[in-house]
C-alpha cells in the first residue's frame, strides 16, 4: 500500500509545472536565436539602457521605418522592459520584414532565459511561438504558387 501511495505521490510531482531557470553564458548575457521566414537572428540580451545594436549598426540605421522598430521593441513592451535591456544581434537571411520577426522571437526568447518570471506575459502576447508562414513554393504547370497562366480562348 505504502508503495501505491508513493508512485501516486511522484506521478503529482510529475504534474506541477515546470521551473524555469536562469540561462546565462559567462558574460552575464542571455543568448536565444529567433526565426521568421527565411530570416534568423541571433540575439544576447543583457541588462542596460536599451541600445539596440543590428549588425554592428544601431537599429534606427538597419531598420529605418518605423514600423520594424516597433515590432522589434513589442516584446519590451509586453514585458514592461523598455530600456531595461541592451540587446546585440546578428540576423542573416530573408527580407527587412524577415528579420525583424526573427529579431523580436529572439529577444522575446532571450528575455524568458534572462527573466523566466517574464514567460507568462511574452506567452500571452504571442511572442515566444515560432511564426510558422513561410512561402509557397511554386508548382510546375503554374506561373507562380497558386496563379494559372493566362487562358485564351481562341
Amino acid at each position: 500500500m505504502a508503495e501505491v501511495l508513493s508512485s501516486l505521490d511522484a506521478l503529482s510531482v510529475a504534474n506541477e509545472a515546470p521551473v524555469h531557470v536562469q540561462k546565462l553564458d559567462k558574460f552575464g548575457r542571455a543568448y536565444a536565436t529567433g526565426k521568421r521566414k527565411d530570416a534568423v537572428a541571433r540575439v544576447w540580451v543583457r541588462p542596460g539602457t536599451g541600445k539596440i545594436i543590428v549588425n554592428d549598426r544601431p537599429v534606427e540605421v538597419y531598420f529605418a521605418r518605423p514600423v520594424l522598430r516597433l515590432i522589434i521593441n513589442q516584446p519590451f513592451a509586453a514585458a514592461a522592459r523598455e530600456g531595461a535591456y541592451d540587446v546585440v544581434c546578428t540576423v542573416s537571411g530573408g527580407g527587412l520584414s524577415g528579420q525583424a520577426g526573427a529579431l523580436r522571437h529572439g529577444i522575446s526568447r532571450a528575455l524568458t532565459f534572462y527573466e523566466p518570471e517574464l514567460r507568462g506575459p511574452l506567452k500571452k502576447g504571442g511572442f515566444l511561438t515560432r511564426d510558422s508562414r513561410v512561402v509557397e513554393r511554386k508548382k510546375y504547370g503554374r506561373a507562380k504558387a497558386r496563379r494559372s497562366f493566362q487562358f485564351s480562348k481562341r
